[in-house]
């Protein structure tokens, strides 16, 4: 009976070894090529509160909730609008490009800073470019 509870004579288990077993050296995997970052636009005389930024994007909503056909966009930056490093932009249906752009693609914009409709600050965009 004792031998089915594993106190019997059955096979020795193998024991940890002193000696670490090495681990395979690290590969440096390559980056994909990094384009040029897209200039900010400059912000304009008599635009109040006017911000800029550039940066790659990180999110994108192309179905916008509430049916007036514009595209919002996050892209992450270092003087993020929104929040530390991130900054969303409301891009209008008249500024929207004809292929929405993807997430990691880069995208500057211009305008004057705007609540939206969760409370968060975000760029209304004037200006709005996008590149691969």
């Amino acid at each position: 009976m004792l031998a089915g509870c594993g106190g019997g004579d059955g096979p020795e288990r193998p024991r940890a070894s002193a000696t670490p077993t090495p681990t395979p050296a690290a590969t440096k995997t390559p980056r994909p090529p990094r384009g040029r970052p897209l200039a900010r636009p400059p912000c304009r005389d008599g635009i109040a509160d006017c911000r800029s930024t550039s940066g790659r994007i990180v999110y994108v909503e192309r179905v916008d909730p509430d049916g007036d056909g514009d595209l919002h966009v996050v892209v992450s930056d270092r003087r993020g609008v929104t929040l530390r490093g991130l900054t969303a932009i409301d891009v209008s249906k008249a500024l929207r490009p004809r292929r929405d752009p993807r997430i990691g693609e880069r995208a500057a914009a211009m305008g004057p800073v705007q609540t939206g409709s969760y409370g968060q600050s975000q760029i209304h965009a004037l200006v709005f470019r996008t590149r691969r």
